[in-house]
């Protein structure tokens, strides 16, 4: 058995095309246009090419796109006042700062500045709070990203058994609220848990988040096992250019699998693609419109 492979590319750009859709019916029946601000402080590469991607993918969808570029030695009163500035903006729906932030700003005090209706990133406590207590909420991308990637594969989760390795607050727990509210069995394992093979091998929805290159063997998986693995990690090739891989061995899941996400060109592909499905929702629900169907 050769697993199907899960084309996070694809399945992103049929999402973007949706939401173009959408943002053109509430621009001709509402004349609103959808605005995102992404504020970047410093000059790290990595998130200075993830910037430039929203940058051009929101524009692409008909959205309104605002940058903010600080300098590394911002004064966090600087970047709370350029936050206040951005939630009083009626030309902004969604506000995202792009992490991780310079060591000498706290992050909790910046998220926690940012307009809860307008956080589109999911990470504010009001957010967090919500989609913990199955209510309506801005839910982080990447976790949005991996619940829009299995259902590629099943059109109900409803009664399966899913397992998420990893717990941050970026994609393990809001994870975990999402596949609840999908009414999946979740079990949620980390660094600490016990026998984690075993564990594995009772889900049909496995989810690696842990941030570890290949943690996750073919022989952990259950035969037919759904996997959507969010990991990137680059690891060293002699002589040659770093390999991107995943928290999973890809290879030895191929033969075990019934359906996996490649890395690259799987849940990453998906992240930009529901930051503008979040931007479009938080649009319309500042303007009482009803939920955007995407």
């Amino acid at each position: 058995m050769t697993a199907r492979i899960i084309d996070g590319k694809a399945i992103a750009a049929e999402l973007r095309t949706r939401v173009a859709d959408e943002v053109a019916r509430v621009k001709r029946d509402h004349a609103l246009t959808p605005g995102l601000a992404v504020v970047l402080v410093g000059h790290d590469p990595a998130s200075e090419v993830y910037v430039r991607s929203k940058h051009t993918q929101t524009q692409a969808a008909g959205m309104a796109s605002f940058e903010h570029k600080l300098p590394e030695d911002v004064s966090q009163a600087d970047l709370l006042a350029l936050i206040a500035r951005l939630n009083r903006d009626p030309l902004v729906h969604g506000i995202l700062v792009q992490l991780p932030l310079p060591k000498s700003l706290h992050t909790e005090t910046i998220i926690n500045a940012i307009d809860p209706a307008k956080d589109v990133d999911g990470l504010h406590p009001n957010n967090a709070g919500r989609l913990a207590g199955g209510l309506a909420a801005l839910s982080p991308c990447t976790p949005l990203g991996c619940i829009i990637l299995t259902k590629s594969v099943y059109a109900s989760l409803e009664g399966m058994n899913a397992i998420v390795i990893g717990r941050s607050n970026l994609v393990g727990r809001p994870l975990v609220q999402l596949l609840l509210n999908e009414n999946a069995t979740v079990t949620i394992a980390h660094s600490r848990s016990r026998d984690l093979p075993k564990l594995c091998a009772q889900a049909d929805l496995v989810y690696a988040a842990v941030g570890r290159p290949e943690m996750v063997r073919g022989d952990w998986l259950k035969p037919g096992a759904t996997v959507i693995d969010v990991g990137i990690n680059r690891i060293a090739v002699p002589g040659g250019k770093p390999k991107l891989v995943g928290d999973v061995a890809f290879q030895e899941a191929l033969n075990v699998a019934g359906a996996i996400t490649p890395v690259p060109g799987g849940v990453g592909q998906m992240t930009v693609a529901c930051l503008l499905v979040n931007t479009l929702r938080a649009a319309c629900a500042i303007h009482g419109l009803p939920a955007p169907a995407v």
